[in-house]
């Protein structure tokens, strides 16, 4: 018992968030280890400038994705066939490196009485997304809270993106796209029902414009 209070104790602390005087000297500290000096002219404001860039990149963690998707809407006439968001760009994190992730999420559901703002489904994305990731758990996140929160007959989602810390760093392969999905319900089940969710999301692809 006691060892469980104690590694209690320890995950309380450890999501503590310091001053942002103690986050920028972080940033001064990382620029003199990168052989800089933070002290001069070019380099004063930098600190401030990624504290700030760092409350825009992780503002994820200070919102409810649960919450996002509280209003529904059950005035459909009956409707209950797939609703489709294709597209949804987002710009999330690599936990591993804190590279940059940037891509699209493509998010399908099959209603069951209630809907939800199409908005409300690049929000979901957006809360996600603003954390640090892998892509893998990006998806499940999204997919699982929407089937949790909505209760349809179904979600679909598919995430193409590129990674950074393998574009630009490491094994420097530019070009390279991952994609991951998530079929939850009648997608996981249904084949002909994933197939259709699939084939919206490749005849949107190819109708989309390019360098979209």
């Amino acid at each position: 018992m006691a060892k469980s209070r104690n590694k209690s104790s320890r995950r309380a602390a450890a999501v503590v968030r310091p001053t942002r005087e103690a986050a920028e000297d972080a940033v001064r500290t990382l620029l003199r280890w990168a052989g800089d000096d933070p002290s001069r002219e070019g380099l004063l404001d930098t600190p401030g400038r990624v504290v700030r860039a760092y409350e825009e990149h992780f503002a994820g963690y200070g919102h409810d994705p649960k919450l996002v998707l509280a209003r529904t809407f059950e005035e459909v006439e009956g409707y209950d066939e797939m609703i489709v968001l294709t597209d949804i760009r987002f710009e999330s994190h690599c936990e591993h490196h804190m590279a940059p992730i940037i891509g699209k999420v493509h998010i399908g559901y099959l209603p069951d009485r209630r809907v939800v703002g199409i908005s409300k489904l690049a929000r979901l994305v957006e809360v996600y997304a603003k954390r640090l990731q892998i892509q893998e758990k990006l998806t499940a996140q999204i997919a699982d809270t929407l089937q949790e929160v909505l209760k349809p007959r179904g979600v679909a989602v598919v995430v193409e993106a590129a990674h950074e810390c393998m574009t630009t760093r490491g094994v420097h392969k530019p070009g390279v796209s991952m994609v991951t999905s998530r079929m939850v319900g009648a997608f996981r089940e249904d084949q002909m029902t994933r197939r259709e969710f699939l084939s919206i999301v490749e005849l949107t692809g190819r109708a989309a414009p390019p360098n979209t």
